[in-house]
């Protein structure tokens, strides 16, 4: 499956941006899907997960409240809205696919198998 990360740009702090996550290849509808993003500098981390069905979901403790990961099966899409950015929220933004069809969705990068090339989110204070 590949997927296509688009969405990023520059924001105000404060502001809101919305993430899009496009799969093809095949149907995404039974992989839990997340968010990571990477800072300059720094590792990649965790932000969002969701299971397969839509109906769990898990975040980051920084951007619980803030950020809401969706999927549209129908569309083999997955979303990430963004809202009070913060500086500390720039980064590259990245989807991957977790082939397990887990009630729980994985917060652990190693179980994701697809990744997609990201798309910089830069937040200015």
């Amino acid at each position: 499956v590949q997927l296509q990360a688009s969405g990023g740009g520059l924001v105000q702090a404060g502001g809101s941006l919305g993430l899009s996550c496009a799969a093809s290849g095949r149907t995404i509808s039974n992989y839990g899907m997340g968010w990571f993003r990477q800072a300059p500098g720094k590792e990649r981390e965790f932000v969002a997960t969701i299971n397969w069905s839509g109906s769990n979901t898990d975040y980051a403790d920084p951007v619980k409240g803030r950020f809401t990961i969706s999927r549209d099966n129908a569309r083999n899409t997955v979303s990430l809205q963004m809202n009070s950015l913060k500086a500390e929220d720039t980064a590259v933004y990245y989807c991957a696919a977790d082939v397990g069809r887990r009630t729980s969705p994985t917060t652990s990068m190693s179980r994701y198998d697809y990744w997609g090339q990201g798309t910089l989110v830069t937040v200015s204070s």
